[in-house]
């Protein structure tokens, strides 16, 4: 359909991609969140320990790394709408099929196979912004659907723990399931990509192009394989922001509650210290998003903006450490949101780094490989916080110390290595990589 044939464009539809992207990470972490929230009570009805319980949650992570590499490649190949498709429908679907677990294998089995479907995710999320958004709004506009998983994270006990208490934890998992077959109807309405979408005004599409030209300019139109990606230093970079990060993100989602039970504080009373931290991230995603953008209207290079908010990251997570010293609700809580605001700043930074550095044709699969490290990366840090915290439980509060000073440490070393890879080389000069 033509231009002059197109009826009704729907203003600023750029945005309104955002936002279905926002509400598909929102609905994606609520699925994922419902273990960890009904994680202390499952481990007295099951008589799990803390290692058993990592081990469920390494079932997640397994698939989930292995999972985005593969559906970054996947997406790259086949097209955002119809791969997000196929995703949510399957982790929806297990979602539900979580419900009919009756033993440690089944739960680990369930979680498997949840983490596929949801790994497609941020891969996917990350081709569709540099499909329809400018890089003076490609940091926002991550940071929108990037928060989601903020608020994911803090609707999830207002959500869950309600009917957990009241019904038990089979409907707790039921329930939310459904939302992504409702996700999946707006979706197939919405999205297209822009160039084929009928409600896009032809301002918007010339908005959206121009920015486009000036990067297939520097490209030569040649099909990078992942062993070619390797090669490059800036891969590197974006796969280090995310293995040194998302560790420490996933301990809050995933062993907060323990963490703050170990403290001695009963989860109840304690629900406010669940939500803050992921309150505070959503804050800093579009912190870094609105900041970073900023800079690059203010004729700031894309390398200077990106960096400048990984520096603030980096050393801001390490305000995690001093929780160590106080079984205070209250201290613990907005430590740990400080800690997570400034680690969303730098992981908003690592999601929109794909779509900076490289062209169109390789986002998802960069995107992918650096979640697939992030996961590995992750799965070795929970298997050493279970066999860790279960030897140092007899010393009570003070059970998780090395790990909480290890999580407050990494991110910063991180930051170093991304400030020295992420760089302009010969990659950039023959247009195999955008100049940052």
């Amino acid at each position: 359909m033509s231009l002059s044939n197109r009826v009704r464009p729907i203003p600023s539809l750029r945005w309104w991609i955002g936002g279905i992207l926002f509400a598909s990470t929102v609905i994606n972490y609520i699925d994922r969140q419902t273990l960890s929230l009904l994680a202390p009570y499952l481990k007295v009805q099951y008589r799990w320990t803390n290692s058993d319980y990592a081990s469920i949650v390494i079932a997640f992570r397994v698939a989930y790394s292995l999972g985005q590499a593969l559906f970054g490649r996947w997406l790259d190949r086949i097209g955002t709408r119809r791969g997000m498709t196929i995703t949510v429908f399957w982790y929806s679907v297990v979602s539900m099929l979580t419900a009919l677990s009756r033993s440690f294998f089944s739960f680990a089995t369930f979680r498997f196979l949840l983490g596929a479907g949801e790994s497609a995710n941020w891969p996917a999320a990350t081709k569709a912004v540099s499909e329809w958004f400018p890089k003076k709004e490609r940091a926002l506009a991550t940071a929108l659907f990037d928060s989601g998983s903020s608020v994911g994270g803090a609707i999830a006990p207002f959500l869950i723990l309600p009917i957990y208490f009241r019904w038990g934890w089979r409907p707790a998992f039921m329930i939310p399931g459904l939302l992504g077959f409702l996700w999946l109807i707006a979706w197939r309405r919405l999205y297209q990509p822009p160039e084929k979408h009928d409600r896009i005004s032809s301002a918007e599409l010339e908005y959206i192009t121009v920015d486009k030209s000036d990067d297939n300019n520097q490209s030569r139109k040649v099909s990078l394989r992942w062993f070619d990606l390797l090669r490059f230093p800036q891969t590197w970079g974006i796969i280090v922001s995310r293995l040194f990060t998302d560790p420490v993100w996933f301990f809050v989602t995933d062993w907060f509650p323990i963490y703050l039970v170990a403290k001695g504080i009963e989860l109840k009373t304690g629900l406010i210290a669940v939500w803050i931290p992921f309150v505070a991230a959503d804050l800093g995603n579009f912190f870094g998003g609105a900041l970073s953008g900023y800079l690059i209207k203010r004729e700031w290079s894309v390398g200077a903006a990106r960096k400048a908010l990984v520096v603030f990251g980096g050393v801001g997570v390490m305000t995690l450490i001093p929780t160590i010293f106080t079984n205070n609700l209250y201290v613990i809580a907005g430590l740990f949101g400080l800690a997570s605001l400034a680690y969303s700043a730098f992981s908003t930074m690592a999601n929109v780094l794909p779509s900076d550095v490289f062209h169109g044709d390789a986002v998802a699969s960069v995107s992918g490989l650096s979640g697939s490290a992030a996961g590995v990366g992750t799965i070795l840090a929970f298997y050493l916080v279970g066999h860790l915290s279960d030897a140092r439980q007899s010393m009570g509060s003070h059970s998780f110390d090395p790990i909480i000073i290890a999580a407050g440490l990494v991110p910063f070393s991180g930051m170093l290595l991304v400030l020295w890879l992420v760089r302009n080389t010969r990659a950039t000069a023959e247009g195999f990589v955008k100049r940052v």
